[in-house]
C-alpha cells in the first residue's frame, strides 16, 4: 500500500460525501477486519480525520494477527495512533472494548474459502458478529454496523437491478452457498439483537469492492486483475465474464459505510454501488488492460474454480438509497481503477 500525497487526496475527497461527519469527533470506533480491504479503507479515513481535522477518535483494529496490522497501517503507530484487539471470528473469547460504533468488516469473502472451507465460512459470520453484538450489548454501545454482501439476493427470475427488499434465490444445499446464507444469517442476527436487547444495528451491502488495499490471499477476480498487471503481465480471463456487476472503489465504499454508521436507520440495510461503475467482468478486465497496456487471454477455468464462482449473473444494485441520506460516489470504473494501480505495492 502506497500512502502518496495522492492517496492522501482521495480520503480528502470522499470525506466530502459524508454527511454530519462530525458526529464522530470524540468517539471511541472499533473496526473488525480491520486489515482487510474494506476495514482498512475505513480506518485509513479515521486516521486522516485524526491527523488533517483533529477529530481525537480512539481507534481500535481488531484482528487475529498484530503484525498483519502492523504492517498494513506501517505509517502509524499501535499505542500512539490506535489500540490492537486480539479478534478471531472462530474464537468463543470475549471482546470487551467500550466502544461507541463498532464496525464489523471480518469474515471470509474469498472464493477460494467458499470451496475449500465452507463450514469455516458459514460459521464465522455467524459465531464472529455474535461475539461482536454480545460485547455492544455490555458495554452499551451506541451502534452495530454489519457489512454483510450483495450475494445475500441471491437469483431472481427477472433480472434487473435489486433494491434493498429484492431477495431471490440460494441453492441451500450447495456448499457454496456457505458464503451468501452466512451473511443472510448475520443480518437476521442483527435484527434480532435490535428487537430482543435494543441494540442498534445497521447494514449494508457492498457490490464488488476494488481497491489498492488487497491482501496476497485475496483470489476474487479483481484482486488477480490488479496483481497480474503490477507484474506487468497479460490478464488471464477465465470465462467470457458476461456476468454485471456493481462496482465501487474501495475508498467510496469506506466512505458509505461511515455515511450509513452516521445517518442511517436502525434495523434497515443499505446497498453501496456507484452508479457509474456498473459493468461486466469482462468490461472491468478492459478497463486494467487498457490502462496497464497488457492483453487479455482467455483459459478454462478448474473444476475447483468452477465451484467457487458466484452464480448470479446479474448483482448490480440500485444506490437511491443509499444517495437519499446524501452520499455520492467520487470515482467512476475509469479513475478507479487508475488509482488502484497508481497506489498498489
Amino acid at each position: 500500500m502506497n500512502y502518496d500525497i495522492k492517496y492522501q487526496s482521495d480520503i480528502e475527497r470522499v470525506v466530502g460525501s459524508i454527511l454530519k461527519l462530525e458526529e464522530l469527533k470524540e468517539k471511541v470506533i472499533l473496526i473488525t477486519g480491520a486489515s482487510g480491504l474494506i476495514g482498512s479503507s475505513i480506518s485509513d479515513i479515521l486516521f486522516y480525520l485524526n491527523k488533517k481535522k483533529n477529530y481525537n477518535i480512539s481507534i481500535f483494529l481488531a484482528g487475529r494477527s498484530l503484525e498483519r496490522i502492523r504492517s498494513r497501517f506501517y505509517k502509524y503507530k499501535c499505542g500512539l495512533d490506535y489500540n490492537f484487539c486480539e479478534f478471531d471470528g472462530m474464537s468463543n473469547e470475549k471482546v470487551d472494548i467500550q466502544a461507541d460504533y463498532i464496525i464489523h468488516c471480518a469474515g471470509y469473502s474469498n472464493p477460494r474459502a467458499y470451496t475449500q472451507s465452507p463450514v469455516e465460512t458459514l460459521l464465522v459470520n455467524i459465531y464472529g458478529l455474535y461475539t461482536i453484538l454480545e460485547c455492544a450489548k455490555r458495554n452499551l454501545c451506541k451502534r452495530v454496523l454489519y457489512v454483510s454482501s450483495s450475494e445475500v439476493y441471491g437469483i431472481k427470475e427477472i433480472e434487473s437491478f435489486f433494491n434493498e427488499e429484492d431477495y431471490g434465490y440460494v441453492d441451500i444445499l450447495k456448499s457454496r452457498s456457505c458464503y451468501p446464507n452466512g451473511k443472510r444469517a448475520g443480518e437476521t442476527l442483527c435484527s434480532s439483537f435490535t428487537d430482543e436487547y435494543g441494540i442498534d444495528t445497521v447494514i449494508v451491502r457492498p457490490g464488488h469492492i476494488y481497491g489498492p488495499q488487497i491482501t496476497d490471499g485475496d483470489d476474487r477476480v479483481f484482486a488477480q486483475f490488479t496483481r497480474t498487471v503490477a507484474a506487468h503481465n497479460n490478464i488471464i480471463m477465465k470465462s467470457a465474464g458476461l456476468q454485471l456487476r456493481s462496482y465501487c472503489y474501495s475508498l467510496d465504499c469506506a466512505s458509505a459505510i461511515l455515511a450509513v454508521l452516521i445517518n442511517g436507520e436502525s434495523k434497515n440495510a443499505y446497498n453501496i454501488s456507484n452508479k457509474d461503475s456498473i459493468i461486466s467482468i469482462k468490461e472491468l478486465a478492459e478497463e486494467f488492460a487498457k490502462i496497464s497496456g497488457q492483453d487479455i487471454l482467455f483459459k478454462a477455468p478448474t473444476e475447483s474454480e468452477k465451484r467457487g464462482y458466484n452464480p448470479m449473473s446479474i448483482s448490480a444494485l440500485n444506490s437511491k438509497k443509499l444517495e437519499s441520506i446524501g452520499w455520492r460516489a467520487q470515482f467512476d470504473i475509469h479513475e478507479g481503477v487508475k488509482r488502484t494501480l497508481e497506489c498498489y505495492g
